[in-house]
């Protein structure tokens, strides 16, 4: 039987995801890829997989979407790791560099600019190293997990989720599970409860991630509190206006 190819963010907050799926029966019916966000969603847009864990404003680009689980990579409030980084006010920031790993982030910091903080600065896609080039009113939108340990390194930090709560009273979702075709009902029941048995496993795994000391943050406090896992109605009320804006 052919497999059905999954494409999954490799960031810190998606581990809960990728540990149920490995300790689940399910491996032996998916090809599991670990992606950054925005090759997940080119994969996805481009048939090179069936699923992926993509960046939420790519979803209006497929020709065919489907959100087939009722868990995402959310927030409700600070997030802590989508973030914009500056030496100065935002009234003062002329340039942001863009994070070139995630479609979603890029265009929140957007939407933000225009409807909340009424400011228009020049948008720069951003290249590789390109987190030390903060500096004067040159801003940088950083993503995942390279936004560990930047903490007290610049002047002003806004977290793009607690900004899109103050602006529209919801949480935000950065990104779901879609597939570009329809699945058996058998497997997407199948693939939500391996997903829900990995969000159930946090303790373990935030055990082995605390002893491995791979990552600069504290994970049980980002993995417990920081990111909210479930696709409730509010968080798909969020997802609704978030797409809106899009036009």
């Amino acid at each position: 039987m052919q497999k059905i190819k999954i494409s999954v963010v490799s960031y810190l907050n998606s581990k809960p995801f990728i540990y149920g799926l490995e300790h689940s029966s399910i491996m032996e019916e998916i090809d599991l890829q670990l992606d950054i966000p925005s090759v997940c969603a080119q994969k996805l847009l481009e048939g090179r997989v069936d699923i992926g864990l993509i960046p939420v404003a790519v979803i209006p680009k497929l020709k065919e979407a489907h959100i087939i689980s009722d868990y995402c990579i959310g927030a409700v409030g600070k997030v802590s790791s989508v973030m914009l980084y500056s030496e100065v006010p935002l009234q003062e920031i002329r340039q942001v560099l863009l994070d070139y790993q995630s479609r979603t982030s890029v265009t929140l910091v957007k939407v933000l600019a225009e409807r909340a903080w009424k400011i228009s600065p020049e948008w720069i896609p951003a290249e590789a190293d390109y987190e030390t080039k903060v500096s004067g009113t040159t801003a940088a939108v950083i993503i995942g997990d390279r936004t560990f340990g930047l903490e007290g390194k610049y002047r002003y930090v806004y977290d793009l989720s607690e900004e899109w709560q103050k602006l529209t009273g919801l949480p935000f979702v950065f990104a779901c599970w879609v597939a570009n075709k329809e699945l058996p009902e058998e497997f997407t029941e199948k693939f939500n409860t391996a997903l829900r048995e990995g969000l159930e496993q946090r303790p373990q795994l935030i055990s082995l991630l605390q002893a491995e000391n791979s990552y600069n943050t504290d994970v049980a406090d980002y993995l417990n509190r920081s990111i909210s896992y479930t696709l409730d109605d509010s968080k798909k009320q969020a997802l609704e206006l978030f797409l809106s804006y899009l036009g």
